[in-house]
């Protein structure tokens, strides 16, 4: 479909039937499935090198990034989406921010080196600020939220450029610091008014989001076995455990979408920031998942490379954090959770335990374990009738 060359930006109405992601939307998520990548495949680096301290800080800062800049870019297009030519080249902008992020992540890792990250961090906000700046002019209606946001992200980017200037032992802190400044942006601006963003084209992008991740974990896991395969050759295990990996993500892709958020969102719009920004942990432990199962697949392929416990743990830990959150984070949104606590918990609980049994059943039979676990809890979520989950959120509640 040919893109007008301007077209006056309103705010969308928020009431907006059949509102799906546009190709352009599609296209900029395609960009960070390369910066996702690069750090799973980081993470499953230094857990395989057993310097899981060193590489858990710089994951959790370099995906933070990633999810900030797709997660600005989409609500503000929930928000004020025209398609039409300077949306679309602004977009493109942020699109190239990405990019420069995506190639900077092993600086990020392998030196504590952020300045990539910046660089390219400040290119994406050109954008960004350019769309903000263009919604006040265009629409008065919510001028105050929007100029508050151009304001915001200003700050906050020049914030980021002098944590540059500070030593290296500082960058730690400095990160939480600045971040928790990012993160109170919209906040300030939504006290100016309300951005109007979609209920339900939020949902489905958050949605879509989930599947690259879990996509992620696909290429992580074949990156794994692509390695083993050229170093031992196949055997019986890795094929188990190559399977096994593929039958997880399944299975966490039919649990996190057996809970819907569209209609939660609509009725408790209150709890966008809480679902939204709770969102950034529920998407690293997937990601996790996927650096997990690449380490699973290379212990699998390279016996006695990495300990099955550890190999095990490297996917059971973030299983059981992705399981958990999907409840935490869509129980104040529903008045009858899809996914209730009562199967959930004690799930995840045993899943953290399965590794222990590494000694006795191996990495394949941790395998086997995590994905016959994931699969009751699917089973029994299913099987369970409406009077029953009542029952079982009641008691969840009184617990």
């Amino acid at each position: 479909m040919p893109a007008s060359f301007h077209v006056r930006m309103q705010g969308r109405s928020i009431d907006e039937s059949h509102r799906a992601s546009t190709p352009f939307e599609l296209l900029f998520d395609l960009v960070f499935v390369v910066a996702v990548a690069s750090v799973v495949t980081q993470l499953a680096h230094a857990i395989i090198a057993g310097r899981l301290g060193e590489g858990i800080g710089p994951f959790l800062m370099v995906f933070f990034a990633i999810w900030w800049a797709w997660m600005n870019f989409t609500w503000f297009s929930s928000g004020y989406d025209t398609d039409d030519v300077l949306y679309r080249l602004l977009g493109f902008v942020q699109m190239a921010g990405v990019v420069v992020i995506a190639a900077s992540v092993p600086a990020a890792f392998e030196g504590a080196d952020y300045r990539p990250i910046a660089v390219g961090y400040l290119i994406m906000r050109l954008g960004l600020v350019a769309l903000w700046v263009r919604a006040a002019i265009e629409h008065p209606q919510t001028r105050a939220v929007s100029s508050r946001y151009a304001i915001g992200i200003v700050v906050a980017q020049g914030l980021w450029l002098l944590r540059l200037l500070l030593p290296v032992e500082w960058l730690t802190v400095s990160f939480v610091v600045f971040a928790l400044v990012e993160l109170s942006v919209p906040v300030w601006a939504n006290r100016a008014g309300r951005d109007p963003w979609h209920p339900g084209h939020i949902a489905e992008r958050y949605g879509l989001f989930v599947i690259i991740l879990l996509g992620e974990g696909v290429l992580a896991a074949t990156s794994g076995v692509q390695s083993a395969l050229a170093a031992s050759g196949v055997s019986p295990a890795l094929i188990a455990v190559g399977i096994a990996g593929l039958a997880m993500l399944f299975g966490l892709w039919w649990v996190y979408f057996l809970q819907p958020s569209a209609e939660g969102l609509r009725r408790r719009r209150g709890l966008s920031f809480y679902w939204g920004y709770g969102h950034y942990l529920l998407f690293a432990a997937i990601a996790a998942v996927g650096a997990g199962l690449e380490v699973a697949v290379q212990a699998a392929g390279h016996p006695g490379k990495v300990p099955d416990a550890v190999a095990g743990w490297a996917v059971a830990v973030p299983l059981a954090v992705v399981l958990v959150l999907i409840w935490v984070l869509h129980r104040p949104l529903v008045e009858r959770s899809e996914v209730p606590a009562v199967v959930v918990l004690p799930a995840a609980a045993l899943m953290l335990c399965a590794p222990l049994a590494a000694p006795l059943l191996g990495l394949v039979g941790v395998a086997v374990l995590l994905i016959v676990l994931l699969a009751v809890v699917i089973a029994v979520t299913m099987l369970m009738g409406p009077d029953t989950r009542r029952g079982a959120d009641e008691a969840s509640r009184l617990a």
